[in-house]
């Protein structure tokens, strides 16, 4: 069907003014990512800042509540190559999530590199996930039922999570939502990483200048909290629903990890979205197929905490 019609004359713009990646800082790239907080966004019953406190730091947290009542919850972390974004920027993807999945949404502002360099995200996401679960009544959510989910690095997160719970005996997550996620490969180069290289928003370019500044050496790239397709015990994961993009050059990694998922045992629900670009759920009040695509996730994961 080709590339989105709204998404192609977006990319035209950004494409035009290319970002010097070998100059550009990290702190530069955060003034100048486009984020979502100027956009429109759903209404919720209730939006709630709090914070996390952690034995030696605090994490800010933005809560989403669909009705005002006790429900099952999503912890949520933000893409952004895990330098960039913040429970601002997906401020309304959240609150799209709470509304279709009738679910309350925690979003967790984990630290960013290269300030904080791997595992610090990881080891954020699943502290404050085990800190949701321990603290479900005071928040007001269902400790049995409680998701994690995010996009791009933020699915990779929220997946690792998983597999930390798993190894570490903790609280275990429900379900785990993973948009276009960041999941590495084994073998080969993916086809869809040179198909996709450039001119899709993200780009090769981009991805390896992310990974120069997240991970510490070459090495962490092939760990399994930095690439969990490479994790032995993804059998002890929980159902995914893994929605990945036509235009994407993380299209054919998270397929595979899906198809892994399955081979262990895993019930998956795995779906490419034609026509559209990695971070499509930053279109969803522009592009139609983007909101349907998010809404698609969105009714696996409130099937699961529901049923």
């Amino acid at each position: 069907m080709g590339l989105n019609p709204k998404i192609q004359a977006f990319l035209k713009q950004v494409n035009a003014q290319p970002l010097p990646l070998e100059s550009v800082s990290p702190a530069q790239f955060r003034n100048q990512a486009r984020m979502q907080d100027d956009g429109p966004k759903q209404e919720v019953a209730k939006v709630e800042d709090g914070r996390i406190e952690l034995h030696d730091r605090t994490l800010p947290i933005r809560i989403y509540r669909s009705e005002n009542k006790v429900q099952p919850a999503l912890v949520f972390y933000h893409g952004g190559g895990w330098v960039v974004g913040s429970i601002d920027s997906h401020d309304a993807t959240c609150r799209e999530i709470a509304n279709m999945a009738a679910c309350t949404v925690i979003s967790v502002d984990y630290r960013l590199a290269p300030e904080h360099k791997f595992p610090a995200a990881v080891e954020d996401a699943y502290e404050a996930f085990q800190w949701v679960s321990a603290n479900a009544e005071r928040l007001g959510i269902e400790g049995a039922r409680i998701a994690v989910g995010g996009d791009s690095a933020g699915g990779n997160l929220a997946t690792v999570v998983c597999l930390l719970a798993a190894e570490r005996a903790g609280h275990k997550p429900v379900f785990q939502l993973l948009l276009y996620p960041s999941t590495g490969y084994t073998g080969e180069e993916p086809a869809s990483l040179r198909e996709n290289a450039e001119g899709y928003l993200l780009t090769k370019r981009l991805m390896n200048w992310f990974r120069s500044h997240y991970y510490r050496t070459e090495a962490d790239r092939f760990n399994p909290y930095a690439s969990p397709i490479r994790s032995d015990l993804l059998h002890a994961l929980p159902p995914a629903a893994i929605l990945t993009a036509e235009y994407d050059p993380l299209r054919d990694e998270a397929q595979a990890y899906a198809e892994q998922l399955k081979r262990e045992g895993v019930d998956v629900f795995v779906k490419n979205y034609e026509g559209l670009i990695h971070g499509f759920a930053g279109f969803t009040a522009e592009v139609e197929e983007a909101y349907q695509a998010v809404a698609e996730g969105a009714a696996q994961l409130r099937q699961a905490l529901y049923q």
